[in-house]
């Protein structure tokens, strides 16, 4: 599992942490995007991303067969990730889509999500 969180905590959660910045949160607070951040991070996550689809082609999650941390710390930022126009990151690859789509049905996802900020104008999307 170690490989795995250290890949969410230094590779894919600094991509889509800025991408969601730049994307729902600046905005929020007036503030204007910056494309040339959103377009570098978009380039990193997608090689993440690339590799995580290998992974997820050959186990359920990322560290096996079993959930585990290294699955749900990508849970709340890639959360946000699904509410803005790069989504289809995750939608256009196959295993990792259905990664995605297997932790959101979760209880305690669905949990998560019901206590994620409201004021965001979040919601209904990622639910969907």
């Amino acid at each position: 599992m170690a490989p795995a969180v250290k890949v969410e905590a230094h590779q894919y959660n600094p991509a889509v942490s800025a991408i969601v910045v730049q994307c729902i949160i600046l905005p929020l607070l007036g503030g204007a995007r910056d494309q040339a951040v959103v377009d570098e991070n978009v380039a990193k996550l997608k090689k993440v991303l690339e590799v995580y689809e290998a992974r997820l082609s050959a186990s359920r999650y990322l560290a096996g067969d079993d959930i585990s941390l290294a699955d749900l710390s990508h849970f709340p930022f890639t959360r946000y990730l699904m509410e803005t126009e790069y989504a289809p990151l995750v939608a256009e690859l196959p295993h990792v889509n259905a990664w995605w789509e297997g932790l959101k049905a979760r209880p305690a996802a669905r949990k998560v999500t019901e206590l994620m900020p409201p004021d965001l104008g979040l919601g209904k999307k990622a639910e969907e």
